[in-house]
């Protein structure tokens, strides 16, 4: 995607990432974080402000600085360098709340064709999981490399 994002800070392992978001309200410190779950190769993308006192992700905030397809850009610019250094993983994603999830799934649909050169998309109903389609109201969103 060419698209305009901002500079990463990261560790060697590529899991956590941190970028400032310039907008209308000022500057904005990012959280992306990518978090092993109980499954092999399956990890949850979390992703908020962060929180100045705790430095942990604060995903309930809502910054609205104005900037979104830039901080979209910048988290999926995090996870195609998770993802090149984790080859075998998946990464879930779901928002915090309906709204969020919401978000997340048109900013899927508006770059489907541009991740899907790349990636396998899946989306999950509370019947279990599908192929990512444009239209339909997913509860979370499942990502992995796309196979050879």
């Amino acid at each position: 995607m060419k698209l305009d994002k901002y500079e990463l800070k990261s560790g060697e392992q590529l899991k956590v990432f941190e970028f400032i978001s310039i907008g209308s309200k000022g500057k904005i410190t990012k959280l992306v974080q990518y978090t092993p779950t109980n499954y092999k190769d399956l990890y949850n993308l979390g992703f908020g402000d962060k929180n100045i006192e705790s430095g942990e992700i604060d995903d309930k905030v809502i910054s609205n600085n104005g900037d979104s397809e830039k901080v979209l850009a910048t988290v999926i610019t995090t996870l195609y360098a998770f993802i090149n250094k984790h080859k075998n993983a998946m990464v879930y994603a779901t928002g915090s709340t309906k709204s969020r999830t919401r978000l997340y799934r048109m900013g899927i649909t508006k770059y489907l064709d541009e991740i899907k050169q790349d990636f396998e998309v899946y989306g999950e109903l509370e019947n279990g999981w599908e192929e990512f389609q444009k239209g339909v109201e997913y509860e979370a969103f499942l990502v992995k490399l796309k196979s050879e």
